[in-house]
């Protein structure tokens, strides 16, 4: 799957994503490291990646905003959480692998995750 990190990604994410063979992009890496949210939203739609991010904005530009994307994943996470939180997301990842994840705000936190498609009830 290739994604787009946010700014507040941690590194260790990026590095857990890339060792289980992902495509992972940070925004710092094409110069969007002060973009705002809505940048880095069009940017990730326009290059067909789904953005991994912490910042629950997303969801207003999502639901609210109705912005045009190519899927979300909100990270709740805590340095405390991470482990549980990266292995939820690979179980995520394993359960939805080759699934084109675009209208889909997913949330992932220790233990599980939801899914929600734009325009779903």
């Amino acid at each position: 799957m290739r994604f787009l990190s946010d700014q507040d990604v941690w590194q260790v994410t990026v590095n857990f994503l890339q060792a289980l063979g992902h495509e992972v992009q940070r925004a710092v890496d094409v110069g969007l490291e002060r973009a705002s949210d809505e940048q880095l939203l069009a940017y990730a739609h326009e290059e067909q990646r789904v953005l991994v991010t912490r910042d629950k904005g997303y969801g207003g530009l999502v639901f609210l905003a109705h912005r045009e994307h190519s899927g979300v994943i909100l990270l709740r996470v805590a340095p405390e959480t991470v482990e549980a939180v990266h292995q939820e997301l690979k179980r995520f990842l394993e359960e939805h692998e080759g699934e084109d994840l675009g209208g889909s705000f997913v949330v992932i936190e220790p233990g599980r995750h939801r899914i929600r498609r734009v325009g779903s009830p």
